[in-house]
C-alpha cells in the first residue's frame, strides 16, 4: 500500500513529492515500492497528478493568479443535463406551472448560492479544504460525522450524474448497441481519468469543456423548442408546493458549500475575495437558473408530446433530450453523445472532492494518496448507479429531499464560528502551526455537534418527503432547510461560548 507521512509533509514547506513513500509491515522497503514512489513523485512534479490531498497548501505554494478559472470551473460543473433534470422535477413531480416553477428556481438559487460563493473565498486565505477548516468548529474527530454525510451526498450526486450520462448514451441507439449499464460504466471511467489527475488538470478541463456543452444544449433546445409551449394545465400553486420545491432547489446548491474551498486552495493568498466570490456566484447561479428553467419547461410539456413521453419511459430525462434531437437524425445522435459527455464536468469535480473527503474521514487515511480513492469511488458509483437507474426519478427525489438539511446546518455553524467567534480573521486558523491537525489546539466540537443535532428537533417536523411529512410541513410545506440554517446558528452561539469557558479553546 502506498503511504504518505503526513507529519513530515506538514512540517516541510516544499511540495509533497519528496515524502511520498511506501511502507510494509516490517518497516522495510523494496525496489517495487521505490519505483512506485518515483513514478508518483515524477507525476506530481509535472502537475499531472496531485498527491497533496487534504494537507493544507503552504503559503508559498498558493501561486495561481488566474482567478477567472474559478468561474469556468463552476460554470462547467453546472452546464450539463443535471440541472435540466432537476428542473423537470418541478413540473413533472411537484405539479407546478412553468411560471411558478421558474420563479421558485430564480429566488431559491439566488439565495442559496450566497454561502457557497462566500465560503469559496476561504481557500486562498487558509490553504485548507473546506472540511479541514471545519475542524475549527467540529473538532478533529467529530468532523468525521460531517465527512460521512458529505461522502453520502457527493456519492449520490455522482450516481445521478452517471445515470444521466449513461442513459444519454443508451438513448442514442435506443439501448441496442449501448445499454444504460454500459453507458454508466463509460461515463464513470472517463470521470475517473480526470479526477485522478487533480487540481491542475481539473481546472484545465473545466476551462474548455463547457463550450461543447453549451452548443449541444442550444441545439437540443432549438430542435425541440416548438413543443415547449405545449404545457399541461395544472391547478393553482400552493405555498406548500412552492416551499417544497424551493427546498429541492436549495438542496441542489447548498451541498456545494461543504467543498467550496476545495477548488480554490491553490489560489494566491492575496486573491481578491470579492472577485473570487463574484466569479463563483455567477458561474454557479447563471447556468443553474437557465437550465433548471429549461428543464421545467421540458417537464411541463412531456405529457403532451408522445415522443418525449416515450423517451422519458425508456431513459428518463436523457431519453427526453434524445427525443428532442431525434428530428436532426444522425447529427442529433452525435449531439446526444456530446450531452452525455458534458456530464463529466460535474462528475469529475465531484469525484475530486470525494477523494479528499475519504482522506479526512480518519487520521490514518491522510497517509494514503488521494489518487487511490479515485479508483475506489468509481467502483462504488458504478455499482450503485446501475441499480438506481431502474427507478431514477423516485430515487432522485428521495436523495434530494435529505441532503439540504444537514448542509444548511453545517453552513450555519461554520459561518457563525468564522464571523462571530473569529471576527472574520483568517489568521486565527493558521497563526498556530499545524493547529488544523492538533487536538490540543482545536475545539472539542461538542458545541457544533450539539447545535447540529438539536436543530433537527424542529427540522424533522418541518420536513416534507415522499416517505414522511412532519406535522408543521403538512401546513407550511417543507421548511426544513430554512429551520436548519437559522436554528443551528442560533444554538451554536451559547453552546460555543460554554465550550470555550470549559475547554479554553
Amino acid at each position: 500500500m502506498v503511504a504518505v507521512d503526513v507529519e513530515t509533509i506538514a512540517s516541510d514547506k516544499n511540495r509533497v513529492k519528496p515524502y511520498i513513500g511506501t511502507e510494509v509491515q516490517d518497516g522495510t522497503r523494496n525496489e517495487h515500492d521505490d519505483s512506485l514512489t518515483r513514478i508518483f513523485a515524477r507525476l506530481d512534479s509535472r502537475g499531472d497528478v496531485e498527491l497533496r490531498g487534504c494537507i493544507p497548501v503552504p503559503y508559498e505554494d498558493r501561486t495561481v493568479t488566474q482567478y477567472f478559472n474559478i468561474f469556468f470551473l463552476w460554470f462547467c460543473m453546472s452546464t450539463n443535463p443535471l440541472p435540466i433534470t432537476f428542473g423537470m422535477v418541478g413540473t413533472l413531480s411537484f405539479g407546478l406551472s412553468l411560471r411558478d416553477c421558474a420563479l421558485v428556481i430564480l429566488f431559491f438559487t439566488l439565495v442559496s448560492t450566497v454561502p457557497v460563493a462566500y465560503m469559496c473565498t476561504w481557500g486562498p486565505r487558509t490553504g485548507m479544504r473546506q472540511l479541514v477548516q471545519a475542524r475549527f468548529s467540529f473538532g478533529k474527530y467529530f468532523v468525521s460525522i460531517l465527512i460521512l454525510l458529505n461522502l453520502a451526498t457527493l456519492t449520490g450526486f455522482c450516481v445521478v450524474d452517471s445515470v444521466i450520462g449513461g442513459q444519454a448514451l443508451s438513448a442514442v441507439t435506443d439501448g441496442r448497441t449501448i445499454n444504460a449499464t454500459v453507458g454508466i460504466v463509460i461515463i464513470a471511467v472517463l470521470s475517473l481519468l480526470i479526477s485522478f489527475c487533480g487540481f491542475k488538470i481539473l481546472h484545465i478541463y473545466e476551462k474548455f469543456a463547457w463550450i461543447p456543452a453549451v452548443i449541444s444544449i442550444v441545439i437540443a433546445t432549438g430542435c425541440g423548442g416548438k413543443h415547449l409551449s405545449a404545457q399541461v394545465e395544472v391547478p393553482p400553486t400552493t405555498a406548500a408546493q412552492v416551499l417544497s420545491f424551493g427546498g429541492l432547489v436549495a438542496s441542489f446548491i447548498l451541498p456545494w458549500a461543504a467543498l467550496a474551498s476545495d477548488f480554490s486552495t491553490y489560489m494566491h493568498p492575496k486573491a481578491p475575495s470579492v472577485q473570487i466570490a463574484l466569479y463563483t456566484y455567477v458561474g454557479l447561479a447563471l447556468p443553474t437558473i437557465l437550465l433548471m428553467i429549461l428543464g421545467a419547461a421540458i417537464g411541463g410539456a412531456v405529457p403532451n408530446v408522445p415522443s418525449w413521453t416515450a423517451g422519458y419511459e425508456s431513459n428518463s430525462a436523457s431519453g427526453i433530450l434524445a427525443a428532442m434531437l431525434h428530428p436532426a437524425g444522425g447529427f442529433g445522435q452525435f449531439v446526444t453523445v456530446i450531452l452525455a459527455f458534458s456530464i463529466l464536468g460535474n462528475l469529475a469535480a465531484t469525484m475530486y472532492s470525494i477523494t479528499l473527503n475519504f482522506q479526512m474521514l480518519l487520521p490514518y487515511l491522510f497517509r494514503i494518496p488521494r489518487v487511490i480513492f479515485s479508483i475506489v469511488i468509481t467502483a462504488i458509483v458504478i455499482g450503485v448507479a446501475i441499480e438506481a437507474a431502474k427507478s431514477f426519478f423516485v430515487n432522485l427525489e428521495n436523495f434530494l429531499g435529505m441532503i439540504g438539511y444537514w448542509s444548511a446546518a453545517f453552513i450555519g455553524i461554520v459561518c457563525v464560528e468564522h464571523i462571530y467567534f473569529r471576527g472574520l480573521n483568517f489568521d486565527s486558523y493558521t497563526e498556530e502551526e499545524y493547529a488544523w491537525n492538533d487536538t490540543k489546539k482545536l475545539p472539542p466540537g461538542i458545541a457544533a455537534i450539539a447545535a447540529g443535532v438539536l436543530c433537527f428537533c424542529l427540522v424533522i417536523p418541518g420536513m416534507s418527503q415522499t416517505w414522511f411529512t412532519g406535522p408543521i410541513a403538512e401546513t407550511t410545506g417543507d421548511i426544513g432547510f430554512e429551520v436548519a440554517l437559522v436554528l443551528s446558528a442560533m444554538l451554536y452561539v451559547p453552546f460555543r461560548i460554554l465550550e470555550q469557558r470549559v475547554a479554553g479553546k
